[in-house]
């Protein structure tokens, strides 16, 4: 499985790791949250040594109650930032992470080579035709509802089927917007339960039935935490855990705060796979 970022072919069956950049003042992990270039740069040049294949650069906190942001706030937050990685690390694969077809259009404006969105193209009417036009990978995240209403809609007749009924669809609908790229994105923690989740967890293999490959995002969540009766700060070793699961579970990136001991998971990973 590949995906093509800039003219540059991405090999996804063996995995990697995207590295997130939180342009925010509120996500609900501090350490990731980063307002000023020299924080930001210190943190991708970090993550670029520890073996990152993307950055994940993001402006709208999505944690269940985040503030709302404006659309020109979030553009003044993303541009400038994407910007700067790029004029320090030009090779740098940056993703945006946004719900918006105006800051994904920008985004990939300023050098962005990938969109990632949470709502799969259902917030924003014109996001699927807008990554399409960009001839952009693009990942779809499944999610009902918004960040405000999602841990209200977690009524589900069987959520693994009706998750790969969502990408079923929605990759149809991209496909007709002429998306060739896709990477699809369960979206742990998004309209789920910490028990909806260790289910889509222990079946994510079930999931590769779309033939797409699969992001885990999992990294300091609360269905870490909450289980281990600690907070994001103290989840490392259980995401660590967790990483290694959804990779023998068939996931082919890991989406994380903790580039090191994410690319350890992955180098055993493939160790044992030899």
């Amino acid at each position: 499985m590949t995906i093509n970022c800039k003219g540059e072919l991405i090999d996804l069956s063996s995995p990697k790791v995207m590295g997130i950049v939180n342009i925010t003042p509120d996500s609900f992990y501090k350490n990731s949250r980063f307002n000023e270039n020299s924080s930001i740069l210190n943190n991708v040049e970090e993550m670029l040594k520890e073996g990152a294949s993307f950055i994940d650069v993001g402006g709208y906190s999505s944690r269940p109650g985040g503030n709302e942001v404006s659309e020109q706030e979030e553009l003044q937050r993303v541009v400038p930032a994407i910007e700067a990685i790029l004029k320090e690390f030009p090779k740098t694969i940056i993703s945006i992470d946004t719900f918006r077809s105006k800051v994904a259009t920008e985004s990939i404006k300023a050098g962005a080579a990938i969109i990632n969105d949470i709502s799969g193209g259902q917030i924003d009417e014109f996001m699927l035709k807008t990554v399409g036009s960009l001839k952009v990978p693009y990942v779809m995240m499944h999610m009902r509802g918004n960040p405000k209403t999602m841990q209200t809609l977690t009524d589900y007749d069987d959520i693994v089927k009706d998750i790969i009924s969502y990408f079923s669809e929605r990759i149809q609908l991209a496909k007709q917007h002429h998306i060739l790229d896709i990477i699809i994105d369960p979206g742990f923690g998004f309209a789920k339960t910490t028990a909806q989740n260790y289910e889509l967890l222990k079946k994510l293999n079930v999931l590769k039935i779309v033939d797409k490959p699969i992001l885990a995002g999992i990294s300091r969540k609360s269905m870490i935490y909450k289980v281990l009766g600690s907070d994001s700060s103290e989840a490392l070793n259980g995401t660590t855990a967790l990483h290694m699961l959804a990779l023998n579970n068939g996931a082919s990136l890991l989406r994380v705060h903790d580039v090191k001991e994410a690319m350890e998971c992955v180098k055993l990973y493939n160790q044992m796979n030899i």
